[in-house]
């Protein structure tokens, strides 16, 4: 079974609360979700393995430790994805990034795919899927659906909050994915938004609400 992180450094729980609240306006929003993105941009890269060079500092050769050939991949699931993803750049500026498109189909309710844009070599990054909400589950799990057609094995996936039903949607479709999150909020409503929440995240970041 894949790993279940909650990112809770206080800064990030503190970012998260403002976020949250509906009076936040549109400007504010982004910013806040961009610095939560590079904060927890710190703890998806925890395991990143390091090797040790040689560095002549101003005083002496030194030995030192540097990101040892794992080279990533940001994929954000369009559109709410997209405004994690400067934020993650800001920490880790050599990754690349690629771009998951999808819609539900009104009649099954089901994710359909409509666009997929990967770097040349995503198969062999560690890619990290990106999604503010994990509400049911299905955008995420098609989202990495779509990497492990196209022949990626290295995915993680990382949100700002969840739904405990998102979580064991995600679990259960697809055990080695690793899944990062802010918040693991409480339940989905009948409508299926998490709650609490944040309403629409795509709404409130690109002021369309």
């Amino acid at each position: 079974m894949g790993k279940l992180t909650i990112c809770d450094h206080p800064l990030i729980q503190h970012k998260l609360t403002f976020i949250r609240d509906k009076d936040t306006k549109t400007k504010d929003f982004r910013e806040l979700v961009d610095e939560v993105a590079t904060m927890m941009a710190y703890e998806i890269t925890r395991d990143l393995p390091l090797e040790t060079v040689t560095v002549s500092t101003p005083v002496i050769e030194a030995t030192s430790k540097v990101v040892s050939g794992r080279m990533l991949g940001l994929i954000p699931i369009l559109r709410a994805g997209l405004g994690m993803v400067e934020g993650m750049l800001k920490l880790i500026p050599s990754a690349k990034v690629g771009h998951i498109g999808l819609f539900r189909n009104p009649e099954t309710l089901e994710p359909v795919e409509y666009y997929v844009n990967l770097p040349s070599d995503a198969p062999e990054r560690l890619l990290i899927v990106i999604d503010p909400m994990l509400a049911t589950g299905g955008s995420a799990n098609a989202a990495i659906q779509a990497l492990k057609t196209r022949g990626c094995t290295q995915i993680k996936l990382m949100c700002l909050i969840a739904a405990p039903e998102g979580v064991k949607a995600v679990q259960e479709a697809h055990p080695d994915v690793d899944i990062f999150l802010a918040s693991l909020d409480s339940h989905l409503n009948d409508h299926g938004y998490i709650v609490p929440g944040l309403g629409d995240a795509g709404d409130r970041m690109f002021g369309t609400k």
